[in-house]
């Protein structure tokens, strides 16, 4: 079958079960795009590549199916950057395609010329720049391996536009084969079997999840890990949804804004069994004070992961899921030949903690955002949601008093901490899972960094709800200049000149609603959900509302500011 680089791209793209692509076209990729109007891969005109980038991403966080964005030459590429990042830092699969100048002209700064692989070099899993279109069929299949398997990731293809334009002799390869990629996935017997052990000799054990228990599909089996064996589960923010958060032996989240008993758990632990997750300065808090009593066991699929933070005495490198199988059936065998530590003082003891220090905050005064996520919670705790966020305290907010049970129902940007990430990433989980109601709690600083975008989710008729905590402030670093810089505000204040977020809505055809009173909350949220448009939810919170609690910066777990019940 004889195609243009272009309709072999299109072609390609189908046979990986592409049913949507998020971009903007531009004059490198029109070859593309002329191919792609015969498809029926449904491309989505966004307004900004960014956005765009974190479409895919939420997509991709939703479904567990690769993402794709498109960009052209240049500034479309470049603008793709951020979105890039941010799915690196959080092992999210997409594939960016992007175009590029033709191959006689690239390194002459050519008009829209941008050398995009070397721009994106640390920030991907892998990239190509195609040179002849008959590599394009096997160069995406090889993206779309190498971004799924092992430690997803994103996996750019910089295509030139007379590549774009040659003709081929078009077959699919039926298989991979990368000699140098061989992703692990079966872990260690040897290290499964010193794991159970430690785990029925530990006094002290706390489960560690982070967002490779979701990306492996593993939570049944952490599940029945923790109950088996009766310990305690806490997630990074990555990792919610790895356990449900109403069971009894959840902890919540752990770290810098995690619940007081989480951290202190970890502070006294004398075995962690961490699970894809990767004990970053969030959670560790000064690392040299972190879990200073404690064994650690830590399983990951990416081996460079084991031992770069935090000290490893038992590495088991491959897919969580697999693991734990394994392990499970590890523990069951050892504890058939004797008797697991009576660790009910511990138990005991934590949820002593959790009693003591729920999280909290006080009820007098305005709107509070912590009410509004309750209110939210309680709405849709038993319908199938997705919870998507900005990045601040909007984030926080969410993550402590939204209750996530299920894996891929809160996507928040996690490593790279991406503000404008929540809505864009409500359209792509909107378009992945139409069946579910999807709500981005987000900021006013967030928001208004991708608010363009709101035109995309209105041209599409997707009914996600936008709630904005707006206190017109960039409200965490505020939050830090008060209570770290002796409230010496500075360069935070958005409250002049902060749109009318209700004439914003309108003015792209979507729903706008002001909350200025905790009465106003709930009937407005119940009209959001039940609408089939877009609607923002402006609600106008306390200006000086702080997270808590807090771990400040550089400090250990156990120094925690506020949370304790004011």
């Amino acid at each position: 079958m004889k195609l243009t680089g272009a309709q072999a791209i299109v072609k390609s793209l189908e046979k990986e079960g592409v049913k949507v692509i998020f971009g903007i076209p531009g004059g490198a990729t029109l070859p593309i795009y002329d191919a792609l109007r015969e498809s029926k891969i449904k491309h989505i005109l966004m307004r900004h590549e960014q956005v765009a980038a974190h479409a895919s991403d939420g997509y991709a966080r939703a479904t567990g199916k690769v993402g794709v964005c498109m960009a052209t030459s240049g500034p479309g590429a470049t603008n793709l950057v951020t979105g890039i990042a941010n799915a690196y830092m959080d092992s999210i699969p997409i594939v960016a395609i992007t175009g590029q100048v033709p191959t006689p002209v690239i390194g002459t700064d050519a008009f829209q010329e941008a050398d995009t692989t070397g721009i994106t070099l640390p920030i991907v899993k892998h990239s190509y720049l195609v040179k002849d279109a008959n590599e394009l069929p096997r160069v995406i299949k090889e993206a779309f391996y190498i971004a799924s398997t092992g430690r997803p990731g994103p996996v750019l293809i910089d295509v030139p536009r007379d590549v774009s334009q040659a003709v081929i002799n078009y077959k699919y390869p039926e298989s991979v084969d990368l000699s140098g990629y061989k992703p692990t996935y079966r872990g260690h017997a040897k290290q499964i079997k010193q794991a159970a052990k430690a785990i029925v000799e530990a006094e002290r054990p706390i489960i560690y999840a982070g967002g490779g228990v979701i990306t492996s599909g593993a939570s049944e089996e952490l599940k029945k890990l923790a109950e088996l064996t009766q310990i305690h589960v806490t997630t990074t923010l990555m990792g919610k949804g790895a356990f449900p958060e109403t069971h009894p032996l959840s902890l919540g989240m752990l770290g810098m804004h995690g619940t007081r008993y989480a951290n202190y758990a970890m502070c006294e632990t004398d075995l962690i069994i961490a699970v894809g997750a990767r004990f970053d300065d969030r959670v560790t808090g000064k690392l040299s004070t972190f879990a200073p009593k404690a064994r650690v066991i830590h399983i990951d699929i990416d081996p460079a992961e084991i031992g770069k933070n935090v000290t490893t005495h038992i590495p088991i490198v491959g897919d969580a899921r697999l693991i734990l199988h394994d392990l499970i059936a590890a523990f069951k065998k050892i504890l058939a030949e004797g008797k697991m530590v009576d660790r009910t003082p511990w138990n005991e003891q934590v949820d002593e903690w959790k009693k003591k220090y729920p999280l909290t905050y006080r009820k007098e005064g305005g709107l509070k955002p912590e009410f509004i996520v309750e209110q939210i919670y309680d709405l849709t705790k038993d319908k199938e949601t997705i919870i998507t966020t900005g990045v601040g305290q909007n984030q926080m907010w969410a993550a402590q008093y939204y209750k996530i049970t299920k894996p891929r129902t809160f996507l928040s940007s996690g490593g790279l901490g991406t503000m404008g990430f929540g809505m864009p990433a409500a359209i792509g989980a909107q378009f992945g899972r139409p069946d579910a109601i999807v709500i981005d709690i987000d900021g006013d600083g967030s928001l208004q960094m991708v608010s363009q975008d709101i035109a995309t989710a209105v041209v599409n008729k997707l009914p996600i709800n936008i709630v904005i905590m707006n206190n017109g402030y960039l409200g965490m670093v505020r939050q830090w200049q008060q209570l770290f810089y002796g409230h010496r505000y500075y360069a935070v204040d958005l409250m002049p000149g902060i749109p009318d977020f209700v004439k914003l809505a309108e003015a792209y055809g979507a729903k706008g609603m002001r909350i200025t009173k905790p009465e106003e909350v709930r009937p407005a949220l119940e009209e959001a959900i039940a609408s089939p448009m877009t609607v923002i939810i402006d609600c106008w919170i306390e200006r000086e509302e702080n997270v808590f609690p807090m771990v400040a910066p550089g400090a250990p777990l156990s120094q925690m500011i506020g949370g304790e019940g004011e």
